[in-house]
């Protein structure tokens, strides 16, 4: 049984073609038979050279084939450069050269002046090995080299911003900032990756907890909480709703839900009005039963003037169970979501997942008073939203309220 050829044997036969010689000659002179030196080449090249008369070899696309151009912004690997340095020592066309590899004839031009050695010749495997030296530009994660960053987000994170929120206040803090100053962006990507992988970043390490679900791994996305009842058989539904609801060209359309505590046994009432997503938190210190939730908001939105509280759009729990009441009183309707269809009212599902940073689950709610709400409320109604390009809901509603004066 013979031994198989070293890998040097290989390197080998592949330069002494690249310098001119002929497959045969090569061969020859590694001691290799013709046959297996052109499976070699064919296993190190995997081309068709379009300056001889060798058909297309099996591997190589056409240079016109759409899965060539899909493939033009790749590195150069070992095989074009070999191709190059084969059509450099046969005299063809920069162009020739780069249909053969399936890249513009710029990228092979470029390629050769870069990697020229000294005596002017091009060789593949000094041109790779110094591309791979350029190449390697290890970049340090940016939460580990900009200390002043990570305190930055902290800071955010513990006020209840989301990843995605600081992301794009950075983004608009560079832009704001302008050419000349040194600014530092971050995606939300990078701060989620901080934060679920260990050893990623200098931020702290409970800081997971800031998020508004508490998770310290990501999670998929489970299914919805399916509830319904048929004490709304006779209430407006949701496709009852006017138009001008849904494209929040219109303010004074609300939506609202409960976030419960631990067990179910308290509750705060939550309403977001849909142009602005200002927010009103309900305080309910007892019970959250339909008396206690519709006595709470009639107080609180009994104040709005009445071009601001137009409809409200609720899920269907028996909180509200006497929407008749409320509706009366307000002189707003009240649109019920289609059965197990919470999402028809999105905004305030994702405003109640900002909450969740101050109301975490498995807590008592009870134990919040109205000046807590309170603060809790001006604080979300200060912090920038993406939705309102990164104004604050309170500078919305005060504009509506400046506009109606």
């Amino acid at each position: 049984m013979t031994k198989p050829f070293p890998r040097a044997a290989r390197e080998a036969l592949i330069d002494l073609i690249c310098r001119g010689s002929t497959l045969t000659d090569a061969a020859g002179v590694i001691g290799v038979a013709p046959s297996a030196a052109v499976i070699w080449w064919r296993q190190a090249a995997v081309m068709d050279l379009p300056w001889t008369k060798a058909r297309r070899l099996p591997g190589r696309w056409p240079a016109d084939d759409p899965a060539v151009t899909a493939q033009r912004r790749r590195p150069l690997t070992i095989e074009d450069r070999v191709a190059i340095a084969a059509g450099c020592h046969h005299g063809a066309t920069l162009t020739a050269i780069a249909e053969s590899i399936g890249r513009d004839k710029s990228v092979v031009s470029r390629e050769i002046a870069r990697h020229r050695c000294g005596d002017g010749a091009y060789r593949a495997s000094a041109a790779h090995r110094v591309a791979g030296l350029r190449r390697a530009r290890p970049k340090q994660f940016k939460l580990v080299v900009h200390a002043d960053l990570c305190r930055r987000i902290e800071g955010w994170m513990d006020q209840g911003w989301s990843p995605r929120l600081i992301s794009q206040a950075l983004a608009l803090e560079a832009r704001n900032t302008g050419p000349g100053r040194d600014t530092v962006r971050v995606s939300h990507e990078t701060i989620y990756r901080a934060l679920y992988v260990q050893g990623r970043g200098s931020l702290r390490q409970d800081l997971h907890r800031q998020l508004s679900l508490k998770r310290a791994a990501r999670k998929p996305r489970g299914a919805t909480d399916p509830r319904g009842t048929s004490i709304y058989r006779e209430a407006f539904k949701i496709s009852q709703r006017p138009a001008e609801v849904e494209d929040r060209a219109v303010p004074g359309h609300w939506e609202g839900d409960l976030i419960l505590g631990a067990g179910g046994k308290s509750a705060i009432g939550t309403l977001v009005e849909r142009s602005t997503r200002f927010v009103i938190l309900l305080h309910l210190p007892g019970r959250h039963d339909a008396e206690s939730v519709a006595e709470a908001m009639i107080r609180e939105m009994g104040s709005l003037p009445a071009h601001l509280r137009r409809s409200i759009t609720w899920d269907r729990g028996t909180e509200l169970a006497a929407y008749r009441r409320i509706q009366v009183a307000l002189e707003a309707p009240i649109y019920f979501c289609d059965p197990h269809s919470p999402w028809q009212r999105g905004t305030n599902e994702n405003t109640n997942r900002l909450l969740r940073h101050w109301f975490e689950k498995g807590t008592d709610l009870s134990s919040y008073t109205q000046a807590d709400l309170r603060t809790i409320a001006d604080t979300l109604n200060q912090r920038p939203r993406p939705t309102l390009d990164l104004e604050t809901p309170a500078v919305r509603l005060n504009r509506l309220l400046t506009e109606a004066a």
